[in-house]
């Protein structure tokens, strides 16, 4: 698992978690929000018309209502990545990661906008007689570039795994058996077989499921949240200046967090941003392409509704949960994943300014970790080997507890690389140190009205959360099966999608984390080419949609809708 881990870490470092991946989708959203000149502004008001069903006709083709496109997109939107990968990016970067996943989120309205648009322009009727869009049918069907439309369903079906299946499941085991003590195995067994009972009646069963599941979820959550931003009043202003003041200086240690440079904020807040509302990775546009629609701009405009909703309203309230309640720096008793515990041969305190510096350039690359290699010394339960200190969650560790069938060890473990060596099952280490993920918004949400209750809501709000997500995604992947193979092979792909489900609910955190941010680039790149080669025909399709708009509802009506925007 370590090995694995290292592999896919390095992997991602030169794909999704690079520089170069960051300025490509940033860029783009850029590009089409100045050369489409800010729809995310000038149409937000006609996408609620739209929405609630103002235009819409009754001969319009497609499977599921505007709202229902919505919802399911949204549920495939609103997960984890709300609540664990909010978390994972304030912990890895910082407060200032959450502005540079507001700043992702508002480029990706526009983005959102094109690739839905033309998604929807370009969908196909399939032989099961429903709506199947996404992007590989511009690629295939526009661009002609059908190896290109393969490669984006291969590596759609790769990351209905890594966004869709594993993350989800993995974070609801892991929120469920920390709140309920509840073994991982059984929630993800439970959850397994009730996924395969919903995806099973395909995307109207799914639409009617969502539509209901993510007002509810949203409510809920929200009110845990905001029972925690208003509990601890006095931080809300503080917590809004070291979002927006740490920006362009990078991250100063505070308690147990050790610092983060503007790159790493930069690069963390981005990479999550997208995580959370996926703009420009391609999801989302097979989930619109089923709604019905006479043309596709209209459901292009719904779209930009998601990143805002997602990221800019839901993100950031998570965000301010996280700092105004404090714990995104301080040390909490928990369990070690073991592939994110290292054992340094020096012994290093945060409390000495010169070892946090050391730590930190450790931490960012700067410098080489001194890792331990030899005989650890335990004596129930305790390291006695004077100098060494342990690395988890990015700070370091106090406390440590190493138990074997939940009693204290006593004898010795060989250390490799900073890493124990030896397999002994039933072995864990535990002891204090920084959260990520859903444990760490678990404990914010205690730190309000509700007090130790709040994690409750975490608790429920993630299972709906991520287990909506699960449901929308397990369609994203059934749609590009379709696409390579027909309709008969979407019950091979729903086996292993569930499977895939139940073994994630047990398995390491971080590497899931990993692979679910390579899942994401390999599937961003082709559809960033793609619609950046149809920006003529985006550009040409939106002004054919509003002389259209003009001739049926006026002059008039067209200068209100501007107005209004």
């Amino acid at each position: 698992m370590q090995n694995l881990n290292q592999l896919l870490s390095t992997l991602d470092g030169y794909i999704g978690g690079s520089d170069w991946f960051v300025y490509l989708l940033l860029g783009t959203g850029l590009f089409f929000t100045i050369y489409l000149k800010f729809p995310q502004l000038r149409y937000f008001r006609h996408a609620l018309n739209i929405l609630r069903g103002k235009y819409d006709k009754k001969d319009d083709e497609g499977d599921t209502s505007h709202f229902q496109a919505l919802a399911t997109a949204l549920s495939g939107t609103v997960g984890t990545g709300n609540i664990a990968g909010v978390a994972y990016a304030i912990h890895l970067g910082g407060p200032a990661a959450i502005f540079w996943m507001i700043v992702t989120a508002f480029l990706g309205m526009t983005t959102k906008f094109v690739e839905v648009t033309l998604s929807h322009k370009y969908r196909e009727k399939a032989e099961d007689g429903s709506m199947s869009g996404g992007p590989m049918y511009y690629m295939k069907n526009k661009l002609n570039m059908k190896w290109l439309a393969i490669l984006f369903s291969i590596f759609t079906i790769i990351s209905a795994f890594g966004t869709g299946s594993l993350p989800q499941s993995n974070s609801i085991a892991s929120s469920i058996n920390a709140t309920f003590n509840i073994d991982p195995k059984l929630t993800g067994g439970f959850l397994a077989i009730l996924l395969g009972l919903v995806i099973i009646g395909g995307i109207k069963r799914i639409a009617k499921v969502t539509e209901k599941l993510v007002p509810a979820m949203a409510f809920i959550y929200l009110i845990g949240a905001l029972s925690v931003i208003f509990y601890n009043a006095e931080n809300i202003v503080p917590s809004f200046i070291s979002i927006f003041a740490d920006v362009f200086t990078g991250s100063a240690a505070a308690g147990g967090f050790l610092g983060a440079t503007i790159s790493f904020a930069f690069n963390r807040g981005v990479n999550r941003g997208l995580f959370s509302n996926e703009a420009g990775q391609g999801s989302a546009p097979i989930a619109h392409a089923s709604a019905k629609a006479h043309e596709p701009v209209s459901e292009g405009i719904v779209a930009i509704l998601e990143p805002f909703i997602d990221t800019i309203i839901i993100c950031t309230i998570t965000g301010l949960t996280l700092l105004s309640s404090g714990v995104w720096n301080e040390k909490f008793e928990n369990q070690f994943q073991t592939s994110d515990l290292n054992f340094l041969s020096v012994n290093y305190s945060d409390e000495k300014e010169q070892d946090r510096e050391n730590l930190f350039q450790m931490l960012s690359g700067e410098k080489e970790m001194p890792l331990f290699s030899g005989i650890l010394q335990v004596n129930n339960g305790k390291i006695t080997n004077k100098n060494i200190s342990a690395l988890h969650a990015r700070s370091l560790a106090e406390e440590i507890k190493i138990q074997i069938n939940e009693s204290p060890f006593t004898g010795i473990l060989n250390v490799k690389d900073g890493k124990i060596s030896d397999k002994i099952e039933q072995l864990s280490v535990s002891g204090k140190s920084l959260l990520h993920s859903s444990p760490l918004t678990a404990k914010a949400f205690t730190k309000g009205f509700f007090g130790e209750s709040g994690k409750f809501i975490v608790s429920i709000g993630l299972l709906l959360f991520a287990f909506s997500t699960a449901i929308s995604w397990s369609y994203y992947g059934s749609r590009a099966m379709t696409f390579l193979f027909g309709s008969k092979s979407i019950i091979y792909f729903n086996i292993l999608y569930v499977a895939g489900f139940f073994i994630a609910s047990f398995a390491d955190t971080t590497i899931i984390w990993t692979f679910a941010g390579i899942a994401i680039a390999f599937m961003t790149l082709p559809n960033l080419i793609g619609i950046l080669l149809l920006r003529k025909d985006m550009k040409d399709t939106v002004s054919v949609y509003w002389k259209d708009f003009e001739k049926e509802y006026g002059t008039k009506k067209l200068e209100e809708t501007e107005q209004n925007a």
